[in-house]
């Protein structure tokens, strides 16, 4: 199995003024391909820290981490960049531009990576269609109810055929029916083949994972097939 995602004594310490906080301290990790992980803890955990050094959003400040057996500290900016189009990220806010369609919102980032305008829009159907939202890609935001929102954000989030999805907390802005049915909807997803590691700090929600690491105090202290 291929590793996607490997941390290696992965350390992480803010300035808070002129107090250093050590959001991670000594984290060790492998994701491999297919795998669904829940990275699961309370507030100040570190698990969001991890993920956005994971999602190459921040840079760590000591120890290795690698993606696709790439070591992330050698990558210049502009590699940094093609590597985040690699990623597909979901949020707990849905992040939706909110003058445009579900059908232009997922079109979007395809045009970033240059892909032409028919392709873009024959794909940003395709994935509405995935996603349960075929009768409401000319909908806008508003139109919407928080759990199409977050499907809409899903099927963004896979328009470029992402390495890996990136999820924090993708649950935490709507009701909980509503979560069953997007967390039911990101498990096919998962099942397609598609890895996918997700932040959370709810245990119902980690036990939908295939696999869940307890992070306390910035440090890894459990990690569990479910």
């Amino acid at each position: 199995m291929a590793t996607v995602v490997e941390a290696v004594n992965l350390k992480k310490t803010y300035m808070l003024g002129k107090i250093p906080v050590e959001a991670l301290r000594g984290v060790n990790l492998k994701v491999e391909k297919g795998d669904f992980l829940a990275i699961l803890g309370p507030s100040g955990s570190g698990k969001s820290t991890l993920l956005n050094l994971i999602g190459a959003l921040d840079k760590p400040t000591a120890g290795k981490l690698s993606i696709d057996d790439v070591d992330v500290s050698t990558l210049n900016d502009n590699q940094l960049a093609d590597l985040r189009l690699r990623i597909g990220f979901v949020f707990q806010f849905f992040n939706l531009i909110p003058r445009f369609t579900a059908k232009y919102n997922v079109e979007l980032s395809m045009s970033i990576k240059g892909r032409n305008k028919a392709e873009r829009q024959k794909r940003a159907e395709e994935l509405l269609g995935t996603v349960g939202l075929k009768e409401r890609i000319n909908h806008k935001p508003a139109e919407l109810s928080g759990g199409q929102q977050q499907r809409v954000a899903i099927a963004r989030a896979l328009a470029n055929d992402p390495r890996f999805l990136l999820m924090d907390e993708p649950t935490g802005n709507i009701d909980s029916k509503t979560a069953e049915e997007v967390m039911s909807l990101v498990k096919k997803i998962n099942e397609k083949g598609v890895t996918i590691i997700m932040v959370t700090h709810d245990q119902r929600l980690a036990s939908e994972a295939k696999r869940t690491v307890h992070m306390i105090d910035g440090v890894i202290t459990s990690d569990m097939v479910n």
